[in-house]
């Protein structure tokens, strides 16, 4: 089975439902059945055939959210080609090396963005590809695709050096979004508000994925945008929204009178890609009259563990592992450590990636082969729960040894949360030369934060070599387009 095969249950078993909202340009609202969705991507569909892509090469997006993308998307499952999606916020030199290492056949752009492209890269823009499939036949297209093909080429963040393009197959994103659609009751009933980029698995394989899966109504909009949030939910009304923690902390924005009418036509609010701090979860529930569903996922893996649909959300757990997923906490030996002591998180499942485009040694050092499978090093650190509750810690990289000591960032992090005038916090190690590294608090704070009643919490509630030696007002925290933290970008001191 491929993914045409999974997203016809809509494209053709809901063919006259309305399945895409969108606004444009103009401020009108554009909607699209299921039907017209499938007719516009079988029409993208023969124009990349024209254009001399099979089975198999490489076409990268390099796109805000727009209907195209998802013509563009869906014309690339029905064809077998492999789709490269690239972060919009990259400049040419991440963009050069994404190229080079996929070598895509062409990277389809918008005439803005246009300039980002490599100078040798065969850039085609979107609207010249649509303005040729308005003329094209749309018959369905149809191509014998095996489910351990590749779907998608997902390169890492790379934070800490150049990314790695993470191969994932039909069978993984199908896998995927069945396991999403299942475990979060996602129905034809839902409307799910789209604000997420498409170009991350979390907006594409979560979102449009378990859309087109189940059938329900999506709107689409560019991006997450807190001035237009209020309007977006009043009028489309949507039951079902991804965010981001960042997303959630600006809807906290909103006033309490709307937040309850906008709460009272919600069913699920989830959040994921980088961790929530127990304070947002707890203020948006008395605020919105949901409790936001914490999931823990990768590029590599799709969606390996989430907070029960029925059942406890637990504020700073991300939850139980999907079903086809088995998750364990190793120690630095590879071997089992006991229920509540933190090792690293091994994952297997047919959510995994096929490996690395192209990185032998990099898929090599990622997997490790045990006598029950294949099994996924996350590079995040974890512990278990006696009930089987699962709690990440921060990544491996990120852990901070003092004197000896290790330190786990976030539970420094999540105690100055809870600081007055704090609004966001990260902790990281810097040299000494005595300890080898001391922990370091980057504060964005109003004028309430004070730096030495901060301290005192710290020392009243933590180990003395916990407690940071220094904290750093910074104005924002660098991000990602997806929230998680650049350290390496935060000023040296």
């Amino acid at each position: 089975m491929q993914l045409t095969d999974i997203f016809n249950l809509s494209l053709a078993g809901r063919a006259a439902a309305e399945a895409l909202e969108y606004d444009r340009v103009d401020g009108t609202i554009a909607t699209l059945t299921f039907a017209d969705i499938d007719t516009r991507s079988n029409a993208m569909a023969r124009v990349l055939t024209e254009r001399g892509l099979v089975r198999g090469d490489r076409l990268g997006f390099f796109l805000l959210n727009c209907v195209e993308f998802i013509d563009l998307f869906l014309a690339c499952v029905k064809l077998g080609v492999i789709v490269v999606p690239i972060n919009v916020l990259y400049r040419e030199r991440e963009i050069t090396h994404i190229v080079s290492d996929a070598e895509p056949k062409a990277v389809v752009t918008t005439e803005d963005l246009a300039q980002f492209i490599p100078a040798n890269t065969n850039g085609w823009r979107i609207a010249e590809l649509a303005a040729a499939a308005s003329t094209q036949d749309a018959t369905r297209v149809w191509t014998a695709i095996d489910g351990d093909d590749p779907a998608a080429i997902v390169y890492t963040s790379g934070t800490t050096g150049k990314s790695k393009g993470a191969v994932l197959t039909h069978n993984n994103f199908a896998a995927n979004a069945i396991n999403v659609m299942t475990c979060w009751r996602i129905t034809s009933e839902d409307r799910y508000l789209a604000v997420l980029p498409l170009f991350h698995v979390h907006g594409l394989g979560n979102g449009i994925h378990a859309w087109l899966a189940s059938g329900c109504k999506m709107k689409l909009v560019e991006k997450f945008d807190i001035k237009r949030a209020p309007d977006w939910f009043t009028s489309f009304q949507p039951t079902l929204f991804f965010g981001v923690p960042t997303v959630y902390v600006r809807l906290l924005e909103l006033p309490e009178d709307l937040a309850k009418r906008i709460g009272e036509k919600m069913r699920l609010f989830v959040c994921g890609s980088a961790p929530l701090p127990a304070q947002t979860l707890e203020e948006f529930q008395g605020k919105f009259g949901h409790r936001i569903l914490e999931r823990y996922g990768m590029s590599e893996t799709l969606m390996n563990i989430s907070n029960p649909y029925e059942g406890e959300r637990r504020a700073g757990a991300v939850g139980l592992p999907f079903p086809g997923v088995s998750v364990r906490i190793l120690n630095h030996e590879k071997q089992p450590v006991a229920e509540g002591e933190v090792g690293e998180v091994y994952v297997k499942g047919p959510n995994v990636c096929a490996g690395y485009w192209r990185r032998p040694d990099a898929t090599a050092e990622a997997f490790v082969a045990e006598s029950d499978g294949r099994w996924f090093r996350t590079g995040d650190l974890g512990q278990r729960s006696a009930d089987g509750y699962y709690t990440l810690c921060g990544r491996r990289t990120d852990l901070i040894i003092s004197g000896g000591f290790n330190i786990y960032p976030r539970e420094i992090e999540e105690l100055l949360l809870d600081q007055p005038g704090v609004r966001e916090v990260v902790v990281c190690g810097v040299p000494d030369e005595r300890r080898g590294e001391l922990p370091v608090a980057y504060v964005v704070a109003d004028e309430t934060f004070d730096e030495a009643q901060a301290e005192a919490a710290c020392r009243q509630s933590l180990a003395s070599f916990k407690v940071p030696r220094a904290f750093v007002r910074v104005d924002s925290l660098p991000r990602t387009a997806l929230g998680k933290i650049q350290k390496h970008l935060l000023p040296k001191i």
